[in-house]
């Protein structure tokens, strides 16, 4: 495995626009640090909030990184964006402010997608994580590496490869790490080989503990206090799972059977349910308890006519608000303590949706570039306002830094201002 630094490893073009108007820096609070931002629930601070929603976004600077579904992340007014120009994986770090690159490293990391998923690109498909300084990139062949955030030094590196089987419909590692208690957490696996949920530390990437069990599916792990105990809540390729976050142990299971393994939502917990949904399996509510030292899981409730395929829904005011892949992608708001319909759009919306959340309003990007800002409303969808981002598709999460807009497309990444 090669790794070097180099301006020359992709070909980078920048067009900035005038950049007066805002002298766009940035605060901690508008970090975007990891997989849906700072709590991984999709919700937007006050600060990245636009204070009013232009009329129209105008670009402010695009720049070239490659191919890939892994969303941008911000810290410390700086963009770093994880893509490949295959058969390498490349890592960028942008200025946020004007898109120039700071530094620029990649590594040979060859992957042959399984045929049934070659229309797809090749990943990288998980987020990465800063923290400390330090950002975390997970390729697709299961490379975990370790980087300096500011000067791009690699610091080390885990290889996970050898646990990567993509002959039975597996598209390569797509779970985002995690901090949990100081410590970098990994879901990595595939069906063939089974899973594996690994802590590291951070300054060295030595193991300090490490589930086994079945290959994971594709959704991101979530970090969530149940009953007082601190877990890791995911899904494998069969099932959902809770783990004790300080120790690996495994707390409970409940099975999530789905013939593709195409388990990729990310879970969602209420403060009463866990939240998981499939495209052919609805969506589900689970009530977590522990009666002595035996934990139980139990569905509370389940809506069939809902069924999320890529896009995880956001949470709030008691709301979940999603894209259902039924009816040709639907819109839609559920009662997260009853699993109820409040309200769904007519459909034919979109194929996929990335959901973020603001005070007033629920935002879908959709992968055709389409941005909707859509009142937060648990009686009617109400779409407010409709704009067209991105001349190509747009899978990964949009971000929001000072009010402007972070769009990664099919092969770049762009800042865009209001007007």
């Amino acid at each position: 495995m090669k790794i070097h630094i180099s301006g020359a490893v992709l070909a980078v073009t920048v067009a900035l626009s005038a950049q007066s108007a805002t002298g766009f820096g940035q605060s901690a609070s508008q970090d975007w640090p990891q997989w849906r931002g700072q709590a991984r629930t999709g919700e937007l601070t006050a600060a990245q909030t636009p204070a009013a929603w232009p009329t129209k976004w105008q670009p402010r600077w695009r720049v070239e990184v490659g191919e890939g579904y892994a969303s941008p992340v911000t810290s410390d007014g700086r963009l770093f964006v994880h893509s490949r120009r295959d058969p390498a994986e490349v890592v960028t770090a942008l200025d946020a402010s004007s898109g120039k690159m700071l530094w620029q490293q990649s590594y040979d990391s060859a992957f042959t997608k399984n045929q049934y998923a070659a229309a797809m690109a090749k990943g990288p498909n998980a987020t990465p994580l800063v923290s400390g300084g330090r950002l975390f990139t997970f390729g697709v062949t299961g490379i975990l590496t370790a980087w300096d955030a500011g000067t791009g030094k690699q610091l080390w590196r885990k290889d996970f490869s050898s646990l990567i089987d993509s002959s039975k419909l597996f598209c390569g590692t797509a779970a985002s790490p995690i901090l949990a208690h100081g410590l970098v957490v990994v879901q990595v696996g595939s069906d063939v080989k089974g899973g594996q949920i690994v802590a590291l530390d951070p300054a060295t990437g030595q193991a300090k503990w490490t589930w086994t069990g079945p290959g994971p599916g594709y959704a991101s792990p979530m970090l969530v206090d149940i009953a007082g105990v601190s877990q890791l809540v995911t899904m494998t390729n069969g099932s959902v799972i809770g783990i004790d976050a300080r120790n690996g142990a495994g707390l409970w299971t409940v099975p999530f059977p789905d013939e593709w393994h195409e388990n990729i939502v990310t879970p969602v917990w209420t403060g009463k349910h866990l939240v998981v949904s499939g495209t052919r399996q609805g969506t589900h509510g689970y009530t977590i308890a522990k009666t002595g030292e035996t934990w139980t899981s139990t569905q509370a409730w389940k809506n069939d006519t809902v069924g999320m395929y890529m896009s995880s829904p956001v949470l709030g005011g008691g709301t979940l608000f999603g894209l259902s892949a039924r009816r040709k992608g639907q819109f839609v708001a559920m009662d997260a303590a009853t699993g109820a319909i409040k309200w769904t759009s007519t459909g034919r919306d979109a194929d996929h949706a990335s959901v973020l959340l603001t005070p007033a309003h629920v935002i879908y990007l959709t992968s055709t570039g389409e941005l909707l800002v859509v009142k937060r409303s648990a009686t009617a969808f109400e779409s407010e306002r409709q704009y067209e981002v991105a001349a190509s598709a747009t899978y990964a999460m949009p971000l929001f830094v000072g009010g402007d807009l972070i769009v990664r497309d099919a092969t770049g990444v762009s800042r865009l201002g209001g007007s």
